[in-house]
């Protein structure tokens, strides 16, 4: 079979929600990300066979928004898009769909990724006020519309963010903070624990982005009514975060008992990220020397109490599918959803325990070192715009492999709803 290659990646900047990307909608986002992600590559329009995206909060104005970022972006109109949706994984969905369908033989290049502004996701009315809203357009006199407007329960009325209502699970009930603090208790990790990896996510990420690291992987982008500011760089990692400053926010989701913040959690944040997927023989063929090979991926699924263990579950199959182990990796990217959650996922691909009981082998996969997880920080310094973040993953793990000259990593996510999607990639010669 055609072995899955990526020519090229690129992101947007990561902003966090309500700041310099309030106005930019996604679509325009994953416009910029494509269009520099073709003009860096050198491959032209109509090469492309697709473009797939994934996007979790899908705009009423852009329903297929890959098709809508295709043809803004300047592919032909011939060029097919594809939207998925896998939650937090979707921008990760888009690259493995990508992948499979190279290595199958029925595409030959492929715009991949994901892009997301959270700072647009609307407030929505609850379902109650369909029954008010027939009633008002069926008034046809002032009398009526008046007698509708006395009967009407303003509160409600009341509008809640959608934002909200999409990080609640409907099948167990819990919002995903909820669901760290499980993973806390399960795993016994401490306020302090989790302090002192959040502290390091943004101390990792300050650092990267003080001495230039991101700069290869992030497309600039001009905003504003005449375009003449332009964000360079990601806002989010925050140089003066102390453990002290951290220590002072008081639990979210669970505030009597609980130890999961706004500071140990991942930031909302607005961004894309996409690449392209070849296969070695397309590249070949057409001049294209590949940065990557995509060795194998999985997608898992588990208790949506326990999302956050995604990575635990998914990691070993991507690896067996590519051939590897645990300690093959030099770099391990997994998204910071909460610090609690990541730092569950390393003890329990440590634990022999765990991997009998929930992966059905008898032996752990293995130890992460500290130096080779996340070395440039991770989501709670940077964000997480969920149908980015499986992309800017991928981009910032290859970015990664060429910046410190090393040959394979893994990047892996926790999905709300109770997944894990996990993907190998192998540095090209």
């Amino acid at each position: 079979m055609p072995t899955p290659v990526i020519l090229g990646a690129v992101r947007t900047p990561m902003v966090r929600a309500g700041e310099d990307f309030r106005s930019v909608p996604a679509k325009e986002l994953g416009r910029r990300a494509v269009q520099e992600l073709i003009d860096g590559a050198g491959v032209t329009p109509e090469q492309v066979d697709e473009i797939i995206l994934g996007n979790a909060g899908t705009p009423a104005n852009a329903p297929n928004i890959a098709r809508v970022v295709g043809l803004m972006a300047g592919l032909p109109e011939s060029v097919p898009g594809l939207t998925v949706h896998r939650n937090c994984a979707s921008g990760m969905e888009a690259i493995q769909i990508a992948a499979d369908k190279v290595a199958a033989g029925s595409a030959g290049l492929i715009v991949a990724g994901g892009t997301e502004n959270m700072s647009q996701i609307p407030m929505q009315l609850p379902p109650e006020a369909n029954p008010w809203f027939v009633r008002w357009a069926k008034a046809r006199t002032p009398a009526r519309k008046l007698a509708a407007l006395r009967a009407l329960d303003w509160q409600r009325m009341m509008p809640r963010s959608a934002l909200l209502e999409g990080l609640t699970d409907p099948v167990c009930g819990l919002s995903m903070g909820r669901t760290a603090e499980i993973l806390a208790r399960e795993f016994g990790i401490t306020r302090e624990d989790q302090d002192a990896y959040a502290l390091r996510s943004h101390q990792r990420a300050s650092s990267a982005r003080e001495r230039g690291r991101f700069g290869p992987e992030i497309a600039p982008l001009f905003i504003g009514p005449d375009y003449r500011k332009v964000v360079t760089e990601d806002i989010g990692p925050r140089e003066q975060q102390s453990l002290e400053a951290l220590a002072k926010l008081r639990p979210v989701f669970e505030r009597r008992d609980g130890t999961v913040t706004a500071g140990n959690s991942c930031q909302i944040t607005d961004g894309a990220a996409a690449v392209l997927v070849s296969s070695e023989e397309w590249a070949a063929s057409h001049g294209f020397r590949p940065l990557a090979r995509i060795r194998g991926h999985a997608t898992c699924g588990l208790s949506p109490s326990r999302m956050g263990l995604g990575p635990a579950l998914a990691i070993p199959v991507a690896l067996d599918r590519a051939g590897t182990e645990l300690s093959d990796m030099d770099r391990v990217e997994i998204n910071e959803a909460f610090a609690a959650q990541v730092i569950a996922c390393v003890h329990a691909l440590g634990s022999d325990r765990f991997a009998q009981t929930e992966l059905g082998r008898m032996r752990a996969p293995g130890e992460i070192p500290p130096d080779k997880l996340n070395p440039n920080g991770g989501a709670i310094a940077l964000g997480h715009p969920i149908g980015a973040t499986g992309a800017r993953l991928v981009v910032t793990l290859l970015a990664e492999l060429v910046d410190a000259d090393v040959a394979m990593g893994v990047a892996s996510l926790c999905v709300g709803g109770g997944q894990g999607s996990a993907i190998v990639l192998e540095r090209a010669a």
